[in-house]
């Protein structure tokens, strides 16, 4: 799948607020600072589509994207930064827990994990819940470009094999990433194709 058309919708921090058609959605969610923002506006194609900073936690609502006006990609608040309030934290896990309970439209969730980094508990743990509430997500390794290519297959099967070890019979589907190089974005999207596809025959 290509993207050919990409618009900003809304943002806002009411659930009750997004869009009400009824088109497939996919949220993409991670630690502030993981590149969330660069990886959207690489599959894309725009360099701005998704505001990015240098500031960790800048995204702070819900922020709905309408794609190919066929579906929403849909960027969340990034969670975890340590630098942001606690009232901040407690409204924005809020936000977040609301958006993944009330949304009907959401087909599936992508979380971002910097792949640099070894297995943390707050993503570890953010997973289970998703899992818990029967939300289907998949796991998107960022910043690939960062690592050599031994050091980078080393590093996702490591973080793989920790999930295996711990709670999870089966990890969920995964794709490894560059928003600078563009690395599985095809994959990516086609991915989200397909799951958009296997809707369109129920």
């Amino acid at each position: 799948m290509r993207i050919a058309h990409a618009e900003f919708i809304v943002s806002n921090t009411d659930v009750e607020k997004c869009p009400q058609q009824a088109l497939p959605e996919y949220a993409f969610i991670g630690r502030s600072n993981v590149g969330k923002s660069s990886l959207i506006n690489s599959l894309c194609q725009r360099k701005s589509l998704a505001k990015t900073s240098g500031r960790p936690g800048k995204t702070q609502l819900i922020n709905h994207f309408k794609i190919n006006r066929e579906w929403f990609l849909v960027d969340l608040p990034g969670y975890g930064y340590a630098r942001t309030s606690k009232s901040t934290k407690k409204a924005f896990q809020k936000l977040i827990t609301h958006y993944f309970k009330a949304r009907k439209q959401l087909v599936s969730a992508f979380v971002l994990i910097d792949v640099r980094h070894p297995p943390q508990n707050i993503d570890q743990d953010f997973m289970e819940w998703l899992s818990l509430h029967e939300i289907p997500f998949a796991i998107v390794f960022t910043k690939a470009d960062k690592l050599k290519p031994l050091a980078l297959k080393k590093s996702v099967e490591h973080y793989l094999h920790t999930m295996k070890e711990t709670s999870w019979e089966e990890v969920p589907p995964h794709f490894i990433t560059s928003s600078l190089k563009k690395t599985g974005n095809e994959e990516l999207l086609t991915y989200i194709a397909q799951l958009n596809l296997s809707l369109k025959g129920l």
